[in-house]
This record gives structure tokens, sequence and C-alpha cells, in this order.
């Protein structure tokens, strides 16, 4: 068994380091309605939703169902 602990160990090592990504940077989309300006829509990496770069201190999808729920559309 002692031989295949360095195999492992290596095998280990790829799967950790290959499954490891940044994931600072913010998923956006633009939003708007007919009674709005368009505004940017982000998800931060604390998984709040930010707009216009201000946090709003609220979960982005249930930000975003809020959104929707008002009419207004966001992304393509």
């Amino acid at each position: 068994m002692r031989k295949h602990s360095p195999i492992l160990a290596i095998a280990l090592a790829i799967v950790l380091l290959s499954s490891c990504k940044s994931d600072d940077s913010p998923s956006c989309t633009t939003c708007n309605n007919p009674q709005t300006v368009s505004f940017e829509l982000c998800r931060d990496s604390n998984g709040n939703a930010t707009v216009n770069g201000e946090d709003t201190g609220t979960d982005y999808d249930l930000y975003r169902d809020g959104l929707a729920e008002t009419g207004v559309t966001c992304g393509g």
C-alpha cells in the first residue's frame, strides 16, 4: 500500500488545485424598465446584490426576484 501513497498524494493535489478558482469578480447584468434609467445589477463575491457598485445588503437572488415582481427586466 505504501507504493501508492505518492501517487495518491499527487492525484489529490491535482484535484484540489484544479478545483480552485477565483470567484472574486462579480457577475453583472443590465436592468431596466420604462420608468427607470438602466442600471447595473451584480452578484458580489459575498452573495449580495450590488446596484451600480453599491452593496444593497440583500441576497442577489432575493433582490433580483423583487425587481422582477415590480416589472424590472434584467439581462438579455
